[in-house]
């Protein structure tokens, strides 16, 4: 067996044994998270999840995802565009126990940085009515105007969630990396 051979068959051996059902990590747009879509409706039915814990899954995968396409720091611009038509980031779905978990990481600025933290803090500290609740609410309400979406990605996640959402923020690390950057991750647990 060659090198190349074997660094393959070592990760899919730890790929199996962690019960990975999806691995992405690169850029993020539009239209390779409706690909990933595809792929991870395929992988949890033949998981074997129910149509209820498929449907959180989906939903919440969604979320993470556009999670990283507003705001991850780390971009590739098209030329002309002004706009970042891609963002880096990733994302993995694996099963323990027969509990799913959802995990993304990617850059932030530190403004993004620090209004993820309040949200997520804030999350944590309410119980699933008053997650539900807020939930509601945010439909009714106005759409922030510095908001990339209508405020329910992380409230989608959370009322999804059989436990609170988790998160960790981190200096990034690496060459090139800009000081006031960090690394989010998050993880659903379903």
């Amino acid at each position: 067996m060659n090198g190349i051979q074997r660094q393959w068959d070592d990760f899919h051996s730890y790929v199996e044994r962690r019960d990975v059902i999806f691995y992405y990590v690169g850029y993020f747009s539009q239209t390779i998270i409706a690909a990933m879509a595809d792929a991870v409706k395929l992988r949890v039915e033949h998981a074997g999840a129910v149509a209820q814990t498929r449907r959180k899954l989906f939903s919440s995968f969604i979320e993470m995802a556009q999670n990283i396409v507003h705001y991850s720091a780390d971009s590739y611009e098209k030329e002309g565009n002004s706009e970042a038509s891609m963002r880096h980031g990733a994302v993995f779905i694996s099963l323990t126990d027969e509990r799913y978990y959802l995990h993304c990481a990617n850059p932030v600025n530190a403004v993004v940085a620090e209004k993820l933290r309040e949200k997520l803090e804030h999350l944590r500290s309410l119980t699933i009515d008053e997650i539900k609740l807020e939930y509601k609410e945010t439909l009714r309400a106005e759409t922030p105007a510095d908001s990339k979406g209508a405020g329910l990605g992380f409230l989608t996640m959370a009322r999804d969630a059989s436990a609170p959402l988790e998160f960790e923020l981190s200096p990034a690390s690496g060459e090139g990396k800009d000081s006031g950057t960090s690394m989010f991750y998050l993880r659903a647990t379903i």
